[in-house]
């Protein structure tokens, strides 16, 4: 397994792409271009009102839009949630019988993780509308007046009032350096609990940072103590995978916001979420395992369990309002072709998932089939969709998994890698194949016992570019970034077999552009970022530069624009809040020399492996 070194990048804010989320209006193409992308999102997300332990829960808001992180009044009248019913995330409040939903932001930025004051007058919420990651703002409800409180590097998230209205408490990574989980490129996130006047004054921080994750804070009902859940900073990626929660070591804590000190209110295996105080001694938090969650209470009762999420309570303790439906439903299959929402109008961004491709006609759409997160059949075939997301038929099942598939210029064959891949690529192959789009004609182009994937034609269809890895001990040192690997980019030739070396850095998803040039992602400098070679190895050029990740490249059919995804926002919530790997993943666009970088997604889902649909 590869183990990667510690990274020193620090998060920050980045004001060339500030611009570039600012100015949606300005055109790089001048023809409405089609875009299908890889989204880890749910396809439901309903919110119910319920008693306080769950039971006789009901739906509260009509349509089946995509609403979650919900909060109560202080006067338990209004529920403030987020919704994407109107595309991209913002804020609305709805009574608590279900009627009078009312749109609070209207922003095409994120808006979300919404809390009213307690006289009800303002709002406090997480946007990334100035900076790009997220800040938190206050509202003012009747004059409309919006203010950036916290204005600074880094993510800030989940406000929360104290009783008075005096002082906002929130959790930030903010100063913190980008960590990837051990042993893999996923990233950790580290957070701390600060304190900060509504009128932005008095900032302090209120946990330590001693290599704990806090996160959700919730003041007490005399405002003297704030109560959160805690867990080591290097669990928050194993957090959001489900097989995990239960294991993973967590607690909910409370900490005097005067003295500092702490108490433990539960500990233990299992992941626990959204605590908040019912009284002043009475604790009730979410306890997460797998597909199930349950709403559980310190005193020692279990209220209900099931697709539960976020759940806050209103402050009298009468009422639990929570979401439903993302735990089953981020991970199922979908149907390629849905409409995704998007920060540019010129760009139709639509849902396709495992590593999607389309043909050169525009008609057709491969994908490696996704049948279901663990399932053990799971991206191991080949399948081909009418574009429109119709008549599914699969042509090809790998033994292993299926990977990456590309349609040749002509669209005659489609070139794909079989085998192993990711963690497992070290210690077991993969090959290139190609077949024919009826399933006929299959073959290898590469054999041996090296890991060899995520493939690209040349813009004349007689060679193919691809990604090799071998940690085998034979492997030829001097061709390899560190000795006993060999590493890079290799290229095939179709006519007489001929396979030879490109590059020989950590290199990964390489594409060819219709000019002649290859991009691809390279790990370098503890970070991916984009990089351009000629075909012979000549005038390599880095595209993207900064403190984060940049890669999942995909060349335009006009050969002057590049797809990728990058994490340069940073997270947009607490990394525990999420059952998806890769949450800061957003979708970018540049020109093919890196110049015009700007972001096609700005929302709290994962997007990745992009695939450009030829002009319509």
């Amino acid at each position: 397994m590869l183990s990667i070194p510690p990274v020193t990048p620090t998060r920050c804010h980045l004001p060339s792409v500030v611009l570039l989320l600012s100015v949606a209006t300005s055109v790089i193409v001048g023809a409405e271009g089609r875009v299908f992308v890889d989204q880890w999102s749910p396809t439901r997300s309903e919110l119910f009102i319920a008693g306080p332990d769950g039971r006789n829960a009901r739906k509260l808001a009509a349509g089946l839009e995509l609403d979650y992180n919900a909060s109560f009044s202080a006067d338990g009248a209004w529920v403030v949630f987020t919704s994407e019913r109107h595309g991209s995330s913002d804020i609305f409040r709805v009574r608590t019988t279900g009627m009078d939903v009312e749109r609070l932001t209207d922003n095409p930025a994120f808006d979300d993780q919404g809390a009213l004051s307690p006289d009800g007058s303002l709002l406090a919420f997480v946007s990334t509308r100035d900076t790009g990651s997220t800040d938190i703002y206050i509202l003012d409800l009747k004059s409309h007046q919006t203010r950036n409180l916290t204005n600074s590097p880094g993510g800030d998230y989940r406000p929360s009032w104290s009783p008075d209205g005096r002082m906002i408490a929130f959790s930030s990574d903010r100063g913190t350096r980008l960590q990837r989980s051990p042993g893999n490129w996923e990233q950790v996130q580290a957070a701390r609990l600060y304190v900060i006047g509504a009128d932005g004054r008095d900032l302090r921080p209120l946990s330590s940072d001693e290599g704990q994750f806090a996160g959700s804070p919730k003041w007490s009902p005399d405002g003297t103590r704030v109560v959160f859940y805690e867990l080591a900073v290097s669990d928050t990626f194993r957090a959001r995978g489900l097989g995990a929660q239960a294991d993973i070591e967590s607690r909910i804590v409370s900490i005097d916001v005067a003295t500092g000190a702490r108490v433990e209110h539960a500990s233990g295996p299992g992941l626990k979420l959204s605590p908040q105080f019912l009284d002043s001694n009475r604790i009730a938090y979410l306890a997460k395992s797998g597909s199930r969650a349950s709403l559980v209470f310190s005193s020692g009762e279990t209220g209900s369990s099931g697709d539960i999420g976020n759940p806050a309570w209103s402050r009298d303790g009468r009422w639990v309002v929570y979401q439903s439906g993302p735990i089953e439903t981020i991970p199922a299959a979908r149907r390629p072709g849905a409409r995704l929402s998007g920060r540019d109008p010129q760009y139709d961004l639509r849902f396709a998932s495992g590593f999607p491709a389309v043909s050169p006609d525009g008609q057709k759409l491969a994908v490696s089939e996704r049948t279901g997160r663990g399932n053990p059949d799971d991206r191991t075939a080949l399948v081909v969709w009418n574009a429109d997301g119709t008549n599914p038929r699969r042509i090809f099942r790998a033994e292993g998994s299926l990977m990456s598939p590309q349609w040749s210029p002509n669209g005659q064959w489609i070139v794909f890698g079989a085998g192993s891949y990711f963690v497992d690529r070290a210690i077991r192959p993969a090959q290139i194949m190609m077949v024919k789009p009826d399933g006929s004609g299959a073959r290898a182009l590469t054999t041996g016992t090296g890991n060899s994937g995520f493939p690209s034609w040349s813009p004349d269809g007689t060679q193919v570019v691809y990604r090799f890895w071998n940690d085998a001990e034979r492997a030829s040192p001097p061709n390899g970034p560190t000795p006993g690997r060999a590493a890079g980019l290799r290229i095939f030739n179709l006519a007489d077999g001929a396979i030879r070396t490109l590059t020989t850095g950590y290199d990964n998803f390489p594409c060819w552009l219709a000019t002649g040039r290859i991009v691809f992602s390279r790990f370098e400098n503890d970070v991916f970022q984009i990089f351009a070679v000629n075909p012979d190895g000549s005038s390599p050029t880095r595209l993207t530069h900064g403190p984060y990740d940049d890669t999942h490249p995909a060349c335009a059919p006009d050969g002057e624009h590049v797809l990728f995804s990058t994490s340069r926002f940073g997270f947009k919530d607490e990394a525990p809040m999420f059952d998806i790997p890769q949450p800061y993943g957003e979708l970018m666009m540049m020109k093919a020399d890196g110049s015009e970088q700007r972001a096609l997604t700005d929302n709290r889902w994962e997007e990745g492996t992009p695939a450009w649909a030829p002009d319509r």
